[in-house]
């Protein structure tokens, strides 16, 4: 999928006692459906233009409703004991998500995001290694398994691989040093802070190449697509911390592995792509490895 700037594991934007999960299901579940059209979209403008340049776009919504808030909401959002690593977590996430129409360009929808989904399980390893977070020996063998998985969907060396594939590889990455990054910020600034300076970060960055390589899309039906994904992409972001505002981040978390359910339809209704045997076994082994181990997160943080 697109990644989401929307840090799973950060604090609501406001605490409350009496979380509202039913809604906030309903909230995640309507912001994935989103970024799913965002990613047909994206994948589609790709054909015709660089990957800077959609991405750009594709970000252009969320600044722009980070401007309206901004101008509610005051400029005290962007007050945070920790600027630069805001700043660096806008241009990690500006990295991962040209990685994934990188990958786009060349790999059908569901096999990107299947990839991608690898991300909590790297994150899981970062954390162990990097911020000496405890992980037992299930969580371990869930990660195992969940690259197991990963290599089910990408099959190297069996005629199957297609190299843009290590695009999505990468940007798995990225995006698990983004929630890294969004742990460490989670005691300290709300999702507002996050967001807002992970747009600016990354759509000021990424104006910086776009005057090299910018392309006038050649007819209003591609103008249209833009305009709809960065529409999609600024109302799954939002629809997203409006779930997180309201329920809590260890019950929402499983919704995000609807995006294989919506990158398949999608990809099979648009593209003629439809996984095969060995995606969809390679796919649920990833899920069912990732649910276990928000499962195990849930238990942690119970007892901690």
């Amino acid at each position: 999928m697109a990644l989401p700037v929307t840090p799973l594991s950060a604090r609501p934007l406001s605490s409350s006692n009496t979380p509202d999960n039913p809604r906030g299901l309903l909230f995640m579940a309507l912001g994935f459906f989103a970024f799913g059209i965002t990613d047909l979209l994206a994948k589609l403008l790709s054909q015709e233009l660089p990957a800077v340049q959609v991405v750009w776009l594709r970000q252009s919504g969320l600044f722009v409703g980070v401007m309206v808030l901004l101008a509610l909401r005051g400029s005290h959002i962007l007050r945070t004991p920790h600027p630069v690593l805001q700043m660096l977590r806008g241009a990690i996430a500006l990295g991962s998500a040209f990685c994934f129409i990188m990958a786009l360009r060349f790999v059908p929808l569901a096999d990107a995001t299947a990839v991608t989904f690898m991300a909590p399980f790297i994150v899981t390893v970062i954390g162990a290694l990097v911020l000496k977070e405890p992980v037992g020996p299930r969580r371990w063998a869930a990660v195992a398994a969940g690259f197991m998985g990963m290599l089910v969907v990408i099959r190297p060396g069996m005629g199957v691989f297609h190299p843009a594939i290590g695009f999505a590889v990468l940007a798995a990455l990225l995006f698990s040093s983004r929630q890294i990054l969004s742990r460490m910020l989670s005691g300290h600034d709300s999702i507002a802070t996050t967001v807002t300076y992970t747009s600016i970060t990354s759509t000021l960055l990424c104006s910086v190449p776009l005057a090299f390589v910018w392309v006038t899309p050649a007819s209003g039906t591609l103008v249209l697509l833009a305009l709809a994904m960065a529409v999609c992409a600024a109302l799954g972001e939002f629809l997203l911390i409006r779930g997180l505002d309201i329920g809590q981040a260890t019950v929402l978390a499983p919704v995000q592995y609807s995006m294989i359910v919506w990158s398949t339809i999608y990809g099979f209704l648009v593209f003629a792509d439809l996984p095969d045997l060995w995606t969809f076994i390679g796919c649920g082994i990833i899920i069912a490895s990732g649910l276990y181990t928000l499962y195990r997160e849930r238990v942690n943080q119970r007892r901690s």
